[in-house]
């Protein structure tokens, strides 16, 4: 383990002893969680889960349009051109 110090306003230091006390927790235990649980997000998935994911949805859905593939390119302009 390594000791670090950070700063919190008076807020978020309250509400995190609040939260780290109903939880029966320390709030040190609570900030290292929220930094694996940042930490994890920003990676995201590794190339074969994205590839299992993308895999899993293939099909999976209906646009209701004729010609997707085809016109995908003119489907999309419309869409971000609202």
């Amino acid at each position: 383990m390594v000791r670090t110090q950070v700063q919190l306003s008076e807020a978020q230091a309250q509400a995190l002893k609040a939260l780290a006390a109903a939880q029966n927790k320390s709030p040190a235990d609570l900030i290292s969680q929220a930094v694996d649980d940042f930490l994890r997000s920003m990676s995201g998935p590794d190339m074969e889960e994205r590839k299992r994911r993308a895999i899993a949805a293939a099909g999976r859905f209906h646009s209701g349009l004729s010609g997707l593939s085809a016109n995908h390119d003119r489907y999309l302009v419309e869409a971000y051109q609202g």
